[in-house]
């Protein structure tokens, strides 16, 4: 292995950049569309492709040696600059994870939750980590009660009756634990290397982004009881510049996160679970009321699980298992499989196409029976009995077919009152020796709980917000019991071969989007980067309310409307961010028919334009 460069020499960060006499011309100014006063390029149109589809944001980034894809720039190139070092997969996947603490803090921090496939080449074979919270000593629906927090009979899913922020839902972190187990069991390096480049950015800073800047607000989080109406002060210190969200431009740093992560450098994960930041955690919740002990910080530890697989035109689907929805997306694409021959006889999803309103149709209701499992089944699976081989199998899929009216909407159950947020980054990695990383770390909600450990500049997570107050419900709240939870990472197979990474953001998102991703690819043919660009709909199964991105609405809104469908016009946030890679052998590039020019393969990936992301590779 080369020798590992220091941070600074790996980021450049020793670069000298020309003062403000030596531009050119003034900077752009901080005016946003929409604001006031709005600039006039806000007026302009869309310049277009040369070629291809002409709507595809970019083209998909090739590379052979290695890829990292993920949703902010600075992130990306750290986890590539380990690459280049000499690094695998694994340990790009955990530099780039850490960096993202950093520069999109809001959704994602080491005080929050990890899911992780890994494919492992010279196995030829997928590992599952789970690296959820656990909820803490004391969380119980009588507790709950006793504090005014009640079963809302309105919503039939996860999170009734809990508050949503504030110290109430939050869960053992399982990030930090997860971070360290990757490395352990498959990485080639140490935290010494990894955390190396997210620790220089904390402590030197970064200019935060647009798009980033745009989601940079804290949740309120105080009281303990009719939460919640007040900030965290340890928060605001922490996360905002002079009491208020960094603006685009500002240079935003975190030391205490540096010294958190100095700290794993040096002490590992005993340091997060038993040391100094274990006590610091349990002083800040027992403050504002929680009941975390120390006792369940130290016994805290994640789960190398069995995947949940799926068969779809010949590939296999590899997706988490309960307690994540992600399993959700194999059913939904079963259904698919079994019912659309029957839904619409002699015609295919891509016969049909995506201008036409009975494709989108039919996978919104494909969505509705595999989500009324999801939410009637899943839960810790260590705490509940989940039949997921039968809600898997393709007989079950076909069963459901008669529940589909081709020409009209259903109604999954009385509507309610609940939607799902939920704030996550996902990446992707790959290396030169065919290892691929598919990646979800979140705090669940836009900064956590809203919590801050004073000290140490990490957010706890809120998790614990889609547990149920519902005493009959097998996903009702109890110590130490992982919550119903959205994360999804998923992997797609061919003949045990890897294909690709899966992975899209954003709550209840998250498993309907990937099941949208898969039909992109494998039936309508898009490339990666097409397929991450492609308008997508967000499907809430409590209220029965159907989003389109704005010109998905334009085009087959009034005909969904007429079905039945209760339609709206939604923007790029809802339908949240994709970062996928895939491996075309040497052999043959199914896209394109040709092969690599020597014969060993090359990365291809896709980052979704409505988020900072980039993918880069060498």
């Amino acid at each position: 292995m080369p020798k590992f460069k220091t941070a600074a020499a790996v980021l450049g960060l020793g670069l000298t950049l020309p003062g403000p006499a030596l531009w050119s011309q003034a900077m752009p100014s901080d005016a946003l569309c929409g604001g006031t006063p709005e600039p006039a390029f806000c007026k302009a149109v869309r310049g277009a492709r040369a070629e291809g589809w002409l709507a595809q944001s970019r083209s998909e980034v090739m590379a052979q040696h290695g890829m990292v894809v993920t949703s902010q720039p600075l992130a990306a190139q750290a986890g590539l600059q380990i690459l280049r070092h000499g690094g695998n997969a694994v340990d790009a996947a955990v530099a780039t994870a850490a960096a993202l603490n950093l520069v999109e803090p809001m959704m994602e921090g080491v005080g929050g939750d990890l899911f992780a496939v890994i494919y492992v080449a010279k196995e030829r074979k997928v590992y599952v980590l789970n690296a959820s919270g656990t909820a803490p000593t004391g969380a119980t629906v009588e507790r709950f009660g006793e504090l005014g927090y009640h079963w809302d009979s309105t919503n039939w899913g996860p999170g009734s009756g809990m508050p949503v922020h504030g110290i109430l839902p939050v869960t053992v972190p399982g990030a930090a634990w997860g971070w360290q187990e990757v490395l352990r069991r498959f990485g080639s390096m140490t935290f010494k290397q990894v955390l190396e480049p997210a620790i220089q950015y904390a402590e030197q800073g970064f200019p935060v982004s647009e798009r980033i800047a745009y989601d940079w607000q804290l949740p309120e989080a105080l009281p303990l009881r009719n939460c919640c109406t007040q900030l965290d002060a340890d928060s605001v210190r922490t996360w905002y510049v002079n009491g208020t969200p960094p603006k685009p431009g500002e240079i935003f740093k975190n030391p205490d996160l540096a010294r958190t992560f100095r700290l794993l450098q040096t002490q590992g994960v005993e340091a997060f679970y038993k040391g100094v930041i274990a006590k610091a955690i349990v002083a800040k919740s027992t403050t504002l009321g929680g009941t975390m002990t120390l006792e369940d910080l130290a016994h805290y530890h994640g789960e190398w699980v069995e995947p949940a697989r799926t068969r779809y035109h010949d590939h296999e689907l590899v997706e988490l298992p309960p307690p994540s929805q992600a399993w959700a997306a194999g059913e939904m694409l079963n259904i698919l499989q079994a019912c659309v021959p029957k839904w619409a006889p002699g015609r295919t999803l891509a016969s049909l196409g995506p201008t036409s309103p009975l494709y989108w149709h039919l996978l919104v209701e494909a969505k509705k029976l595999a989500y009324g499992d999801l939410y009637r089944y899943n839960a810790d699976p260590n705490f509940a009995a989940v039949p997921l081989g039968r809600l898997l199998s393709d007989s079950y899929a076909a069963s459901l077919c008669a529940q589909v009216d081709p020409g009209h909407a259903s109604t999954p159950r009385s509507t309610g009152n609940f939607s799902m947020g939920g704030d996550t980054i996902v990446l992707s990695t790959a290396d030169s020796e065919g290892n691929m990383v598919s990646w979800v770390n979140s705090n669940f909600d836009g900064f956590g709980s809203g919590i801050t450990v004073p000290g140490f500049g990490f957010i706890l997570h809120d998790r614990g917000a889609l547990f149920t107050l519902d005493p009959k419900s097998p996903n009702v709240i109890q110590p130490h019991k992982r919550p119903f939870n959205t994360l999804s990472a998923g992997f797609l197979l061919h003949e045990n071969m890897p294909v690709m990474t899966v992975t899209l953001m954003g709550g209840d998102m998250q498993a309907q989007g990937h099941a949208q991703l898969m039909v992109d690819i494998l039936d309508l043919g898009a490339n990666l980067q097409a397929a991450v660009d492609m308008a997508r709909f967000r499907h809430s199964q409590i209220s029965n309310e159907l989003g389109l991105e704005g010109a998905l609405y334009d085009l087959v809104g009034k005909d969904l409307a007429a079905m039945g469908h209760s339609v709206t016009a939604i923007d790029g946030e809802s339908v949240g961010g994709a970062q996928v890679i895939m491996f075309v052998s040497g052999r043959k590039d199914a896209a394109n028919g040709g092969a690599s020019h020597d014969g060993k393969g090359y990365y291809r990936a896709g980052s979704d334009f409505r988020k900072d992301g980039q993918a880069v590779g060498w």
